[in-house]
């Protein structure tokens, strides 16, 4: 499979949200297998929400693995979905699951590539500019309205962001000390650039908090990260560069009769329109 000159074949997918979109799972999971294997794929890697349940997204891993054999690896880390059930602040951060790469790193096979990942969060930076507010008030908001108040923690979100903060600098340190090439994967948004203000709706801009971190995009981008991977915005944009860094958003998103944002008819057909396939030069 490697050889002289020859590349690594990576696919980026993310939010496949499969129980939202209400999905025959075994049979989108036996074409999915399909299609990564005839595309030559080596690595498959998924930046969270899969289910609303991390044991069944977890369960979807081992058995997408076990279709794809030795050919494809999978690699994933969680995003908000996959953590509102079935899961502990504990075990996400310290659980040993088949393919979680949650703070983690993988080194691709004869090349100097590590593909580095983690869970993500956030720090409500993205939304600091909706006048008066505060801490308190972005708290208020998530646990009234949003599906991440069901997410056990032992911090607040500031202390949770600052956390993984601290973690990813200490995997992007090493990695720079071993002169690696590094493709980040996350599920929460990293730069301010991909979110939408606007004037007359303040439910979204109160959302922003909850998008991501800007602390994040600085980070990868102080250590030249080459890709980042994310998700958590379903808006199919195109990779972007910023700095030295490619940023890739691959996420299907929703599918439904009242939110429709595929630009596709099926999932199958979306999926493949969104699932990004990158060939890294081994040196």
């Amino acid at each position: 499979m490697f050889g002289v000159n020859s590349v690594i074949r990576v696919a980026f997918s993310s939010d496949n949200h499969f129980d939202v979109n209400k999905v025959d799972v075994q049979a989108t999971m036996a074409v999915q297998a399909e299609i990564l294997l005839a595309h030559g794929v080596q690595f498959y890697l998924i930046a969270g929400d899969l289910f609303n349940d991390f044991q069944r997204s977890q369960q979807f891993v081992v058995d997408l693995q076990a279709l794809l054999g030795t050919q494809t690896h999978v690699y994933w880390i969680a995003g908000n979905h996959d953590m509102v059930h079935g899961i502990s602040f504990d075990e996400l951060e310290t659980g040993q699951f088949a393919g979680y790469l949650h703070n983690r790193y993988v080194d691709l096979p004869h090349s100097d590539w590590r593909l580095i990942g983690h869970n993500g969060w956030y720090d409500y930076g993205f939304a600091q500019q909706i006048p008066g507010a505060t801490v308190a008030d972005f708290e208020m908001w998530k646990h009234a309205y949003w599906i991440d108040r069901a997410i056990q923690q032992p911090m607040n979100d500031p202390e949770r962001a600052t956390l993984m903060l601290n973690q990813v600098d200490a995997q992007l340190a090493l990695a720079k000390a071993e002169h690696k090439r590094v493709i980040f994967m996350t599920h929460f948004v990293p730069k301010i650039d991909y979110l939408r203000f606007t004037a007359d709706n303040r439910f979204w801009n109160m959302a922003n908090a909850l998008m991501g971190t800007p602390r994040l995009g600085t980070l990868v981008e102080q250590y030249q990260v080459s890709h980042v991977l994310f998700g958590h915005l379903h808006i199919h944009p195109q990779p972007r560069q910023f700095a030295q860094t490619i940023y890739y958003d691959q996420a299907v998103g929703y599918g439904r009769p009242r939110l429709n944002e595929w630009q596709e008819s099926t999932f199958m057909a979306e999926w493949q329109r969104d699932l990004e396939i990158l060939d890294l030069a081994e040196k």
